[in-house]
């Protein structure tokens, strides 16, 4: 289920939300979730990474962005809440907010461009897949608040489980003012 928040006009500019067909059987499903060669996932390249994150209920991690890196997410398990926001500057979408729900059961991925900050809710316990296309070395990844009073997402929940980094990451205006917000590269 999608759901944009009251602050979103729309779609941020290169997210690609894809539902994947499920096929049942009396065994259980099977889907095919992710394949490099789809149109929206053409940035992936020869570097592609596979991870893997458990969170617990309450949890947001984020909200976290790349300058060169494209992350494809998959749920495995659980409800998390999304939140997107465009922080390449020059983009169509510039500050735009994209906020939706996946469930684990509706079989749905997102793809996720550099420069679009992602983090996400556990609205239950989660377990999620994700498909990245540079191995990580740390150099590449930065944070923006979960709560920044410019982007305006709106959390399922007010007092969530944060990890001290992303307590501590910095706002929409003081990455402007340190010149560190992405560019976009249409």
């Amino acid at each position: 289920m999608l759901l944009n928040n009251a602050y979103s006009s729309g779609k941020i500019q290169g997210v690609e939300v894809r539902h994947c067909s499920t096929f049942p059987d009396g065994r259980g499903s099977f889907a095919e979730v992710f394949r490099s060669r789809w149109p929206e996932a053409s940035s992936f390249g020869e570097e592609i990474q596979v991870n893997l994150s458990r969170s617990h209920k309450g949890t947001v991690r984020g909200l976290h962005f790349h300058n060169r890196q494209s992350d494809w997410w998959i749920p495995v398990s659980g409800t998390l809440q999304i939140a997107l926001a465009d922080l390449r500057d020059g983009s169509p979408t510039f500050l735009k907010t994209h906020v939706l729900q996946l469930n684990s059961d509706d079989c749905s991925s997102v793809l996720i461009p550099p420069g679009v900050a992602h983090g996400f809710l556990a609205i239950s316990d989660v377990t999620l897949v994700y498909v990245v296309n540079r191995y990580y070395d740390g150099s590449d990844e930065q944070g923006v608040a979960w709560n920044d009073p410019v982007l305006k997402i709106q959390w399922a929940l007010s007092d969530p489980i944060l990890s001290d980094r992303d307590r501590s990451n910095p706002t929409v205006t003081d990455l402007k003012n340190t010149g560190l917000l992405p560019v976009f590269n249409g």
